[in-house]
């Protein structure tokens, strides 16, 4: 069988290089920092995440105070007042504006 491989292209290995221990220990470093670097951002994003959600808790809790203030405000009404409803173009329609208040 045939080799797909020429011989010509083949490495020799001549033996244990003085280097590789050295490459050895680089590459544990740079995988080190790598799996640091990670973790940091994992911790940052996780962050964000924390921030947003507190940010939108607030605004829910300010939705629903302005909501009730709302409800309430409408709810009241002013001795003397005249309540009066709009039905088109310039014409209004009063109630109890003949009544004694």
């Amino acid at each position: 069988m045939a080799s797909l491989v020429s011989r010509s292209s083949r490495i020799s290995v001549r033996g244990p290089s003085p280097f590789r221990s050295l490459a050895v220990l680089a590459g544990a470093i740079v995988s080190l920092v790598a799996a640091l670097v990670g973790a940091a951002l994992a911790v940052f994003f996780a962050a964000t995440m924390l921030v947003i959600a507190v940010l939108a808790a607030a605004l829910i809790v300010l939705t629903v105070a302005a909501a009730k203030v709302r409800g309430t405000a409408r709810r009241r009404t002013m001795p003397g007042l005249i309540e009066a409803q709009r039905v088109g173009g310039h014409s209004w329609i009063a109630y109890a504006w003949d009544r004694d208040l």
